[in-house]
């Protein structure tokens, strides 16, 4: 399935490319990189320098790029969410999307 901006609360993480645009920790803002792991609570990511910070989810607001298609060429899209609807396990998260089709 694709990853659409309004389906990718729904999706696994781990591999995209995120932003941390605003977090209530200040040293953690506009960090940049790849998401490599995911918990309940908190968001793994790979900087560009190859270190891992651990971002919580509360209280943040990521903005993550998304692989998509523009007119049939390969494009990049851009989606701010916030770290709280994100609560979840990573798993859990996932099958919510099947609950809400079947409605």
């Amino acid at each position: 399935m694709e990853i659409t901006p309004s389906k990718l609360i729904f999706h696994e993480l781990i591999g995209l490319v995120v932003k941390i645009e605003d977090a209530t920790n200040p040293t953690l803002s506009n960090i940049r990189g790849k998401v490599v792991d995911e918990t309940r609570n908190m968001i793994i990511v790979q900087t560009e320098e190859g270190q891992k910070k651990m971002v919580p989810k509360t209280g943040t607001t990521f903005v993550f790029q998304i692989p998509g298609r523009i007119s049939g060429k390969h494009a990049r899209r851009h989606v701010k969410i916030e770290g709280n609807l994100l609560l979840s396990q990573p798993e859990n998260r996932t099958k919510n999307i099947r609950k809400i089709r079947m409605r």
